[in-house]
């Protein structure tokens, strides 16, 4: 046998060591506090607090009713603050959702747990209002519409998609995701909260509309805020552009609805 005798073995230091986690904090309009752990690095991108949730999470407390008394699904969702905002509200029942890699779903549970504001109702994880779990986009959703049997439920009242269009290989499998969670009642409502980033493929981030449309359901637009600063300063493109959060909503047409 051929030994290499560690020839090709790479040095200790050969790859720059992962950036510890770290974390963030969410100021409701009450005053209260929301700490939010983040993974040191995630090739998926969810070692980052978006703008997409902040402001998503920010226009829940402003219409409280969107979410209140209501069943929530979030896709994508990293450190998970609209959801844990969705449930300091009064929703029924949340689902948060991100890659089904350990780390990622352990952060979102701990995220959970370290949240004093999220009521606590009994000893079992199937009665909480929040409950954490891994999933990739356009795959069979069984696992996360029966978190929902507790409380009678076969689909979703509400969906949150935040800062998950640059994604553009995805964007048929979302909107299937949405198609096989989303209640179809003309109240139900899929919020997709962005910002383009990268300003010169904002063309490429908006054809999930496209796509949403194609699939039947009916587009609006309902946020456009900017905030202070872009997230990525220093970056390339128009910064007015990446300062700009863009909300739409999807939701059944009557013809769909059931």
């Amino acid at each position: 046998m051929f030994h290499t005798a560690g020839l090709f073995d790479e040095p200790a230091d050969y790859y720059p060591p992962s950036p510890p986690p770290t974390s963030q904090t969410y100021t409701l309009q009450s005053g209260d506090t929301i700490t939010l752990h983040l993974v040191g690095h995630s090739p998926l991108e969810a070692h980052h607090l978006w703008n997409g949730s902040r402001i998503i999470s920010k226009y829940f407390e402003n219409h409280v009713s969107e979410v209140q008394g209501r069943t929530v699904l979030e896709l994508g969702a990293g450190a998970g603050l609209p959801s844990i905002v969705c449930t300091i509200l009064g929703a029924e029942k949340v689902v948060v959702t991100d890659y089904p890699d350990p780390e990622l779903v352990v952060n979102m549970k701990k995220n959970i747990l370290g949240c004093e504001l999220i009521p606590v109702v009994g000893s079992d994880a199937k009665d909480s209002p929040i409950i954490a779990d891994g999933y990739v986009w356009g795959a069979d959703p069984t696992h996360l519409l029966a978190h929902l049997e507790p409380v009678k439920r076969d689909r979703f009242d509400v969906l949150i998609l935040a800062d998950l269009l640059f994604r553009h290989s995805e964007h048929k499998n979302m909107i299937s995701t949405i198609e096989a969670t989303l209640s179809r009642k003309k109240t139900s409502i899929a919020f997709v909260c962005f910002t383009s980033y990268r300003p010169w493929l904002r063309h490429k981030d908006l054809t999930f509309f496209d796509v949403a449309r194609e699939r039947g359901f009916l587009v609006e637009k309902v946020i456009e805020e900017k905030m202070d600063k872009a997230m990525f300063e220093n970056d390339p493109g128009d910064e007015e552009v990446q300062k700009t959060v863009t909300g739409f909503t999807l939701r059944w047409p009557d013809e769909k609805c059931i």
